[in-house]
């Protein structure tokens, strides 16, 4: 049994006799209550139901406050011995037909601290109910002093005057204030003790509300966290995203997007979603995305990268599912490759606006069989689109995918020609419903490159093609006005063109593309990818990929279908 303080405020007016309130009423009440309150997992929404439930039936006027950082964080503060912890009043209830003066005093989404000699933080501090019959003048203008309000002390004298705690899972939450007007029959026994049930139902379910918004709010955290801050725009491309986060009662889902770049100014696109949602959806997410980018930088071929994702899923957690789409895209051909495993097909936009749906070979989704994954590969038009997106922006239970795919088609074939703004008006078209999947969308505009952005040079395999390469180096980064690099660029690619002509085959292509740096490839029908290795003190060669180690900023190789490519990157000055 807890201890109640009952306090008789020598300067109330004399209290009215009260009689108590039948078993069928209280019983009503509660009933009402259970009913009622907790419908939802908002803090305020549950203050609210419980206002509903006791004004006017059980109180003239009533108000609810909870500790504020477990409103703002989920997290209890460190245990206030004197109870003058921050709290924040999330709802207020009034009987009477003018409230101004109520809502005056005790204004909703307050936060204040109540001095240790005060009925709230005595309740606060020791857990039990305060129960004045009658609040007198005397005290009442002295909480309407600290409160600096002089509304407070109008409202509240001669009003019988209830505090009771909020206490859930051996925690003191807040606590509830009811009054009854002068003219009411003030509380008695048998009504602390229905407030008190009251307040044990309403504190559940705020700590249900309090456990499941930290959860939620732990999973967005890492759920943003995981997706890039600010997407890399490649050369050729113009990028636009977004991502919606699921509705409360869905929770956190697993969607991602990624833009990674690709050696050769190249870059690969990647869309998924883990099926699920919460923190293990999006700690699975995360894994995926840096397991995707991890693969990208071997810079295989989109079918074989979904392979080897859907091997690693497997060993990261067998029971986790996800789809995923993944494409790469090189400027200067504008020659894209598409894989999917099991994801929703991407939508290519023509430039004069006419929609297709890319169908590409089907492919389970990740973390299911060992299937080999196949890849679709073409050519993509100036000024044409592409759009990657996840499930939750085309289905639902009122509409099925096809007919939200059709919908998602006829926005991007507008006239609008801003990606932003297309995202803004694509994700704007979702519904606000309750039970909406989390959404992402990747959208991506081809732009041509200038004819000036790239240059490329055929040489035979012949000793005096390094030669050449040297002069053909020197006069274009001189155009470029990049003379700053010419040196080190010439002899870079000098011994690129020296080591495809001794050790590969057949004619020599040298390529340099100038964008977020300067690029610089050498392709050979040779198969065989060059490796450093220690020289004697005797060899003539051997120390050529040892000096554009030295020189280049990054640099690698790549098996192509006629060869291999090697390349370096050179910053910019």
């Amino acid at each position: 049994m807890n201890r109640r303080f009952v306090v008789k405020d020598p300067t109330a007016s004399a209290p009215r006799m009260s009689s108590p309130a039948t078993m069928h009423e209280q019983l009503s009440l509660l009933n009402a209550a259970s009913k009622r309150i907790g419908s939802t997992l908002d803090m305020f929404e549950t203050g609210r139901e419980l206002m509903d439930v006791a004004v006017p039936r059980f109180a003239d006027a009533a108000g609810i406050l909870v500790q504020d950082r477990l409103v703002a964080e989920g997290e209890f503060p460190q245990r206030s011995i004197d109870g003058s912890a921050p709290v924040r009043r999330i709802s207020v209830g009034v009987s009477s037909a003018d409230p101004g003066d109520y809502a005056d005093a005790f204004p909703v989404d307050e936060v204040t601290s109540y001095a240790a000699w005060t009925p709230y933080a005595r309740c606060m501090a020791t857990g039990n109910p305060i129960l004045y019959p009658r609040l007198g003048r005397r005290t009442s203008e002295e909480i309407g002093r600290f409160r600096k309000r002089e509304s407070v002390a109008r409202v509240l004298e001669d009003s019988s005057f209830l505090v009771v705690p909020l206490k859930a899972r051996g925690r003191v939450l807040g606590f509830v204030i009811f009054t009854r007007k002068p003219d009411s029959e003030p509380f008695d026994d048998q009504d602390v003790n229905l407030a008190e049930e009251l307040a044990a139902r309403t504190a559940v379910c705020l700590d249900n509300a309090r456990l499941y918004n930290r959860e939620r709010r732990t999973a967005l955290t890492l759920q943003s966290s995981l997706l890039p801050a600010d997407l890399y725009q490649p050369l050729g491309m113009t990028i636009a995203s977004r991502y919606l986060p699921a509705s409360d009662l869905v929770g956190v889902g697993g969607d991602w997007y990624d833009v990674i770049p690709l050696p050769g100014c190249r870059v690969a696109l990647v869309v998924g979603d883990v099926m699920g949602h919460g923190i293990r959806a999006a700690a699975t997410m995360g894994q995926l995305r840096t397991a995707a980018r991890t693969l990208a930088s071997l810079d295989l071929d989109p079918a074989e990268v979904l392979f080897r994702l859907n091997r690693m899923s497997q060993d990261l957690d067998a029971t986790q599912i996800a789809t995923c789409v993944y494409a790469t895209y090189d400027p200067v051909t504008r020659a894209c490759a598409i894989a999917s495993a099991g994801h929703v097909p991407p939508i290519i936009v023509r430039p004069g606006g006419e929609t297709e749906l890319l169908e590409l070979p089907s492919g389970v989704p990740l973390g299911i069989g060992n299937d080999p994954f196949e890849m679709r590969e073409l050519v993509l038009p100036h000024d044409s689109m592409l759009a990657f997106y996840t499930d939750g922006l085309v289905e639902s239970r009122e509409r099925d995918i096809d007919q939200g795919i059709g919908m998602v088609r006829d926005l991007l074939a507008g006239r609008l020609q801003d990606l932003e703004e297309l995202c803004d008006l694509t994700i704007g078209a979702q519904r606000p419903g309750h039970e909406r999947d989390d959404i992402a969308l990747l959208l991506a505009r081809v732009r041509e490159l200038g004819q000036d952005d790239v240059v490329d040079l055929l040489l035979p395999s012949d000793r005096r093609s390094p030669a050449q390469a040297r002069a053909f180096v020197r006069a274009t980064l001189t155009a470029w006005r990049l003379e700053a690099v010419a040196d080190t660029v010439e002899l870079m690619i000098s011994e690129l063109v020296t080591n495809a002509v001794e050790h590969g085959s057949g004619s020599v292509e040298l390529r340099l593309l100038r964008g977020p740096t300067l690029v610089c490839e050498v392709t050979d029908r040779s198969s065989a990818l060059p490796a450093m290795r220690e020289a004697g003190s005797e060899d003539d060669s051997g120390r050529g990929l040892f000096i554009v180690n030295w020189l280049a900023h990054r640099w690698g190789s790549r098996i192509t279908p006629k060869g291999k490519v090697v390349w370096v990157e050179q910053q910019l000055p």
